[in-house]
């Protein structure tokens, strides 16, 4: 039997036709992908795709061995819900974005065990900007503009972003216009390296001269570092909403820009049938909907 490792990587791979969007979805990296489509065409002895300098296709061998997969996978599937709906305990894979789930579930997670008290929800935390819905997820909470024909979408609010620091860093630094940004410490999500230009434009002013900068890899840190008076970022809105309502951060100039990004809850179109997916669906949408 081939690796079940390399037949995910590679129907994924084929499915997208790209080992970029396939890493994204299996949470890998695209080098590893490629490596274990690889692995399986030595196995096989055959070569399943024709790699180009910026295209990925099929060969004709690749193809009806993809046909063949794409069956088998989606049979196994639906044998392994039917199965467990039958004889185990009922049990979601929700697949959120850090901050999301730091800032807005978890805070709501007793509720949720009252709506649902014989279902297990196992929580996997995902990038914040990935924007496919992992294969292992019954759900997930996916930010982008809502283009996914694949899967069933439900809006839940807009993201909006304002720049924020502590009250103390904000009277020591007298910030009451955009210029008054140069020189100061800002802080930066290291996945949105361009934040503050894109910032800048939105408002129609010149990029602020950073006397320091300091990265971060999550929004949590950028947001408790701002909280904690080294510099001023940019932060999600309403996501940061309790760190406001709190006194820990304030806005550092007035500004709320409206993004094209919208928070959605996501499935694939099969998981109508489960009852239990369903009343999660619903219930993340009663809780966190919202016209922002």
């Amino acid at each position: 039997m081939p690796p079940l490792k390399a037949l995910r990587a590679f129907e994924a791979a084929g499915r997208h036709l790209s080992f970029k969007r396939a890493a994204e979805e299996l949470c890998v990296t695209a080098s590893a992908v490629s490596h274990q489509v690889k692995n399986l065409e030595s196995f096989l002895g055959f070569d399943l795709f024709v790699r180009r300098t910026r295209a990925l296709s099929l060969t004709d061998a690749g193809s009806s061995y993809h046909a063949f997969l794409a069956d088998v996978f989606a049979r196994l599937e639906a044998e392994t819900h039917q199965v467990c709906a039958a004889y185990g305990r009922g049990i979601i894979r929700l697949s959120v974005p850090p901050f999301f789930a730091q800032e807005l579930l978890m805070p709501q997670l007793e509720a949720l065990q009252s709506v649902m008290p014989d279902t297990d929800i196992r929580l996997v935390m995902q990038p914040s900007l990935m924007q496919s819905h992992p294969a292992e997820a019954d759900l997930s909470i996916l930010l982008g503009p809502g283009d996914w024909p694949e899967l069933d979408a439900v809006p839940l609010f807009r993201r909006r972003i304002l720049t924020a620091c502590s009250p103390e860093f904000r009277k020591a630094s007298g910030i009451r216009r955009y210029r008054d940004l140069d020189g100061l410490t800002l802080i930066v999500h290291e996945n949105r390296p361009n934040s503050w230009t894109n910032w800048a434009r939105a408002v129609n002013t010149a990029p602020p001269r950073a006397g320091k900068v300091l990265r971060f890899d999550s929004m949590a840190a950028v947001v408790q570092a701002a909280a904690q008076g080294l510099g001023v970022a940019i932060v999600s809105w309403p996501l940061s909403e309790r760190w406001f309502e709190r006194g820990d951060l304030v806005p550092a100039l007035g500004d709320r820009i409206h993004t094209d990004e919208h928070f959605h809850v996501a499935m694939r179109p099969g998981e109508v049938q489960r009852e239990d997916v369903l009343a999660l669906r619903d219930w993340v949408v009663r809780q966190f909907s919202r016209d922002t």
